[in-house]
């Protein structure tokens, strides 16, 4: 089969899907292995980028998605209903900090941790698809994990969650609880805050 067929077989899955696209899934369709496939993705990053097109190609995990170009967002908005984004308190951002950092923690591991119940951050991140259940854990009571999902990914511009940056230092009070250096935390602070400042781009495929 021609690349440029494959490209387009390519783009018209993408585009329906609305949603990423795993690798497996691509390979089961184009009878091509992964590195073929994914030689061929980003060329096509390439080709939207030195066309100046409104769409691009992003890598999401184990997966790739067809979305708007954020700084293009401003006008598509007014054309496309008007979509909040999450209004996440700090006590939320934090919770979701401590289960990207920690994939498949508890309820009762992030109380830990935070010294506050987390029922309501919890709630609250499930319900705006920023984290979802990682299965029971193997401990007396069988209490629910948590992981974060590929809507946290997309909308916090990382491929995986390798790419999180460090955690910042930290120490501990008398209490044994975690302190991170104020100017440290600010930084962390003003780096969450840009990025949810930041346009989120358009899926792919149909609209409700």
């Amino acid at each position: 089969m021609e690349i440029e067929k494959i490209k387009s077989i390519i783009e018209a899955i993408l585009f329906s899907a609305g949603r990423v696209v795993t690798i497996n899934e691509l390979i089961l369709v184009l009878e091509k292995n992964q590195e073929e496939i994914e030689e061929i993705i980003s060329s096509m990053m390439q080709d939207y980028k030195e066309q100046n097109r409104g769409i691009e190609i992003i890598k999401i995990d184990n997966g790739y998605q067809l979305c708007t170009k954020k700084e293009l967002y401003e006008y598509i908005y007014p054309v496309l209903d008007k979509r909040n984004k999450p209004n996440l308190s700090n006590a939320a951002l934090e919770t979701l900090a401590i289960v990207a950092y920690n994939p498949k923690i508890t309820r009762q591991e992030i109380e830990s941790i935070r010294g506050v119940s987390a029922d309501a951050c919890v709630y609250k991140l499930l319900e705006y698809g920023l984290i979802e259940e990682a299965g029971k854990i193997d401990l007396p009571g069988k209490p629910m994990s948590y992981q974060t999902t590929n809507e946290f990914l997309r909308m916090f511009g990382y491929t995986s969650l390798k790419d999180l940056p460090e955690l910042p230092r930290y120490k501990l009070d008398e209490n044994q609880q975690i302190v991170i250096d104020d100017l440290e935390k600010e930084e962390y602070k003003e780096e969450v805050e840009e990025k949810m400042e930041a346009p989120m781009p358009v899926k792919g495929g149909s609209r409700e």
